[in-house]
Order: structure tokens, then sequence, then C-alpha cells
């Protein structure tokens, strides 16, 4: 697939805007039949007697002679303001800039524009500037750091429109001590459309799959003359959580305005996060022979409701960021010193909560292994075919386990990786490169790890007895085992199931 992300720069046009023109429309456009009255710069703005009020920062997306399609998905924009240093017009400590800005969208060039949002902003302005403060210096520019600006989670219409205005009143404060701007550029960054027909693809293919797999489990664990065990039971509901991230609702989002789609999406996949890692955390657990309290969800609420509490926070921080944009798409969260301060706060406590999860499960792997290790003293004493049984059976589970960790740590840098990727445009300094076969391989490794275990912890129909035969006549006795379809497994799911547990050695 291509990247998943394409950044278009845009730089703003200055209209201006005197109301005694009587302009037909409140709508300034940059170019085309019916472009706004273009300024060069400010110094011509300053000899018409054009005041700040009355001059718009126009831009429309995309650039001419392209249009937008739905398959982009999303539109992020990121803001760059030009300042120039100037002496009598210095910018101040912590200056803020108020933005007035109004969205529009039409569908065909000769359409009225409609609006879809308008609000009132403030950002904090964050520059340095290199050289010493002196007339020399006078024009050359600050470095300023990106400004948040706008998010919409579906691109629906084919042309939109930004109006950007700066509205000065100096009794108020407002735009006072912000430098001289010069121009106010913007990154459009959506997704690919190639990249999105891959995702789409991945997802309608996968999704029946992962179904019939589940269907299939579901119904041998009916077969069972026992009530299901926990880890049965957690095996289901992580197929459920993988079919719930799998279903290709987004194939909606090609007809219908849904700008709600960016925030479902985190929330499947919050869900799905934290019933993977409740699951690894039950699924050593129970394979672990020191473990008192087993097959009851209760014996693992210290572990499973820090995920939880986790998952929650995670859920009422996007909430403030997705779920107000569906509202009012200017907003962000990294527009306040204490939202950046408890968004960035936020990001490295799940990273490090995160690396800390993974030490903990590393450990409890560890100790499966050990006490696997234990259980193999005993192999000899078994017949010949039993033995070859188990020890086929201990191969695949200590081959599933190190499967797990990798899965594991490939998640948790999966996390950490997209969400560095997604805050890096509203605070500059840090770039990840991120392909789309990162995606699409961490996407595919879940799918494949979820039918991997279904499949392997099915519970098994065959019965293997104690065989009573020795010598070769133990291989033969084995294959008639093999074919022996009663089921008799009454105490665990699988053979490892069993293995593990303190009655096996018995």
């Amino acid at each position: 697939a291509p990247s998943p992300t394409t950044a278009v720069p845009y730089m703003s046009v200055k209209c201006i805007d005197v109301r005694k023109n009587h302009h037909k429309t409140k709508w300034l456009m940059p170019w085309g039949p019916n472009h706004c009255e273009k300024l060069k710069n400010f110094d011509e703005a300053v000899s018409r007697q054009i005041e700040a009020n009355d001059i718009v920062f126009a831009v429309h997306i995309p650039l001419p002679s392209k249009e937008m399609s739905p398959w982009f998905q999303f539109m992020l924009f990121i803001m760059q303001l030009d300042i120039a240093f100037k002496m009598d017009n210095d910018l101040k400590d912590n200056a803020e800039i108020t933005l007035d800005v109004s969205l529009a969208y039409r569908d065909n060039m000769f359409e009225d524009w409609e609006e879809i949002a308008h609000a009132v902003e403030i950002r904090k302005l964050k520059c340095t500037f290199g050289s010493p403060k002196t007339l020399e210096s006078e024009g050359r520019h600050y470095d300023c750091d990106f400004l948040p600006f706008m998010e919409i989670g579906s691109v629906a219409h084919k042309y939109y429109l930004i109006n950007i205005r700066l509205p000065v009143n100096e009794r108020k404060g407002i735009n006072v001590g912000i430098g001289e701007i010069k121009d106010i550029r913007l990154v459009g960054i959506h997704q690919n459309g190639g990249f999105t027909k891959v995702w789409f693809a991945m997802k309608t293919f996968l999704t029946p799959s992962i179904l019939i797999i589940m269907v299939w489990y579901w119904r041998r664990i009916t077969l069972m003359t026992r009530a299901p065990v926990l880890l049965e039971k957690v095996i289901f509901a992580l197929g459920i959580s993988m079919t719930f991230i799998n279903i290709p609702v987004e194939w909606f989002s090609i007809g219908f305005d849904w700008t709600w789609m960016l925030l479902f999406g985190d929330i499947r996949q919050g869900i799905f996060y934290a019933m993977l890692l409740s699951f690894w955390i039950i699924f050593c657990g129970e394979h672990m022979m020191d473990q008192n309290e087993r097959n009851h969800l209760s014996g693992y609420w210290k572990q499973v409701g820090p995920i939880a509490v986790g998952s929650f926070c995670l859920f009422i921080f996007d909430m403030c960021e997705r779920g107000v944009q569906l509202k009012n798409p200017f907003y962000s969260i990294w527009t306040t010193e204490v939202g950046t301060e408890l968004a960035m706060a936020f990001i490295i406590v799940a990273g490090i909560c995160l690396c800390l999860y993974f030490l903990f499960l590393c450990f409890m792997v560890f100790q499966v292994f050990r006490n696997i290790s234990g259980k193999q003293s005993g192999l000899p004493a078994m017949s010949k075919a039993r033995r070859l049984h188990y020890e086929g059976l201990i191969f695949r589970f200590k081959f599933l386990m190190l499967i797990t960790l990798a899965c594991a740590a490939m998640t948790v840098i999966f996390f950490i990786v997209s969400q560095v990727t997604e805050g890096h445009w509203k605070w500059g300094d840090i770039t990840i490169q991120v392909n789309s076969a990162f995606f699409t391989g961490i996407y595919g490794m879940w799918n494949l790890y979820v039918f991997a275990l279904m499949f392997l912890y099915a519970p098994s129909h065959k019965n293997y007895g104690e065989d009573q035969s020795n010598g070769d006549l133990g291989v033969n006795s084995g294959e008639e085992l093999q074919l022996t379809t009663t089921i008799t497994h009454v105490d665990g799911p699988t053979e490892v199931y069993k293995l593990a547990r303190k009655e096996a050695q018995e």
C-alpha cells in the first residue's frame, strides 16, 4: 500500500473584506472566477488605509484543478505563522493570537458555499528569535512552533474553504503584541486513498474468516459435557473484540458524512487493546501451577483492574479531544498549557505503564516455562505414544508462548509509535515516519494470533487413554487413539491446560 498519509502545504491569500463594497457572499475565494480583491502584502494595506479587521486570510482546499475524495477519510490541519521582527511591534512573551475562523464546503464550482463551522479560537505563540533584537535584524522572521488548527473526521465534499480573520481590539488587548504577521501557512494532512482501499480490503477479507473460526470454536465448546472454563470464555471474548474491530463499517464513510468515525475507530481499538492485555494476563495465569484461584475472573482483579481504569482514562481523554471536535473542528486540547501538559502526561504515563506491563508479562511467561519444564521430567515414565503426544503439545505450547511475547512487544511498540505520530503534528519536534507495512502488518498479526488461539485452544474431541501396550506397539495404539472421537476431557479445555495443572501430575 502507499504511505498512510499525505501532507499538502497551503499558502493563504490576503483578501480585502470591506462591507461597503457589498459582497454578494460572506465567503472570500482566493482564486477562480469570483475571487476576492487581493493584497500583495501589508505595506500595500497601510498605503491604502485598509485596517487589519478588513483583511481575511483565505485558503481553498484542495489546490486548483484538484478535488477532495471520501477515500481520504479525515483532514487534519496545522498552522504556521510567518512573523517578522520589528522594533516598534515586537512579539510579547506568552503572546496569544485570536483567530476568527470559518469553514465551508461545496460539491461543484458553481454552488454557493455552505457553512460547516465557525469559531473564535485562541492559540499560544511559541516563537524564538535567533538574532539580537536590533535595527539590523528588522524584517527577519521568528522561528515559531506549529499550531494545531483543525481536524475533521470525514471528507464528504469535494471543495472546502477556510476564511481566517485576525480581529484587533486594542482596548480588550485582542491580537496586540503578536508581532508583524506576514503570512499564514497551513499544512493539510489526509489519509491516502490507495492506503484506505487496501485497509478496507483487509477488513472485508478478515471479518468472515474470524467469524467462521469463532462459530466453529464455540460449537466445539458446546459439544463438551462440562461448562466452559475461564480461558475458553476469555478467548471467545477476544474473538468478539477482534470481530468488532474488523467489521468494515468504514465502507459507509464513502457514502455518508459521518464525522464521528475517527472517535468510533478509537473506541473500537481501545476495547480491543483492553481485551488483549487482559487476555495475556489470564492466559499466563491459567497455565501457572502455583495459581490458587483458577478458573475465576475474581482471581485476576489486581491485574485486570488497572487495565480497565487505564482504558477508561484513555476514553475520557479521547472524548475531551475528538468528542468536542464533532461540534467544533477547530478545538484542540493542545492549545492550553494545562491541556498540553495533561495530554503529554497521559501519553508518557500510558507508555511507561505499557512497558511495565510487558516486563510483568515476560516474568509470568518465564514462570510458565519453568512449570512446564518441571512437568517434562515426568514424561519418560509414560508410554511411547503418550510421551510423543505430550512432547508435541509442550513444543507447540512453548512456541505459542513465544509468539504471545512477540505479539505483545509489537503491540506495545505500535501503541507508543502511533501516539507519537498522532501527537507530533501538534507539538512539533519529534517526527517518526511510519509506513503502511507497519499498520497492515500489526493488524494482520492480531488477526492471525486470535485465529491461531481459537484453532489451538478449541477443546479436543480425541481420547488419549492410558494405553497398556509397550514397545513398538505403542505407536500403533497411539495412531488408533488419534481416531477415537469420544469426548472425555472433563476438567480442562486442552491437554496443555491439563498438563499445567497440579492434577495432571497425579
